[in-house]
């Protein structure tokens, strides 16, 4: 089945839901009528949290169309919407993989949130490496922690953020998914040991891609 739980935000504070709209669809029911039954029960929903909903104009250019009221459920107001339910077939496939789908988001977002407490040890870490780094300057932190953004995802900082639609504010680990998350502090332990070593940035980025390093002898050692 198609995916039919969502994140409200990219972010590890993100809520989940599910819509009116995805209700009728995978549960083969009428919109009007999961709308009304929405309704009707929107003192028990209210019960387990804000009823959320979006207003949808109709496509530009369209002609005519009022504009529809899309609800958002998390995860209790689901649970109890599909308990008013007629329990077809249908039904019965839907409910099964919304709560499938509710658990495997929760536990990706936990997973998620486990792994950022983790590594922000290792992020003060590398700030300290990067300031003791032969080669810092003011520009460091950002070349350093872009490299390694686009390690993981294969954007800079500022392009994965703009396709996750976040502020500057929030920094790309707030935003990776679980894999990706555990990838990065991998990453970021090993660029810690290449700037204790004195790596300069080219070599760092070589070291990282698995292309050869280059190391060049100071003149001493050059000669001996």
């Amino acid at each position: 089945m198609d995916k039919i739980v969502f994140l409200d935000r990219p972010t590890l504070d993100a809520n989940t839901f599910t819509t009116s709209e995805v209700i009728a669809r995978y549960a083969g029911i009428n919109r009007e009528s999961v709308d009304r039954t929405i309704r009707e029960q929107k003192t028990r929903l209210e019960h387990h949290g804000v009823l959320g909903f979006k207003i949808r104009k109709p496509p530009k250019g369209s002609s005519g169309g009022a504009p529809q009221k899309i609800y958002q459920l998390n995860e209790a107001q689901a649970t109890l919407l599909i308990t008013f339910l007629k329990n077809t077939d249908r039904v019965a496939d839907f409910k099964d993989e919304l709560v499938h789908q509710f658990y495997a988001m929760r536990s990706e977002l936990m997973k998620r949130q486990t792994l950022r407490e983790i590594e922000k040890p290792v992020r003060r870490s590398l700030t300290d490496a990067i300031q003791a780094w032969p080669y810092c300057n003011k520009w460091s932190y950002k070349a350093i922690t872009d490299l390694s953004c686009k390690t993981v995802t294969g954007m800079s900082t500022k392009q994965y953020k703009a396709m996750k639609g976040v502020p500057k504010s929030v920094t790309g680990p707030d935003i990776y998914s679980a894999d990706d998350l555990a990838h990065y502090r991998a990453l970021e332990s090993k660029v810690i040991v290449l700037l204790d070593l004195g790596f300069s940035y080219d070599q760092l980025k070589s070291a990282i891609s698995g292309q050869p390093i280059t190391v060049t002898l100071p003149a001493r050692e050059a000669a001996q």
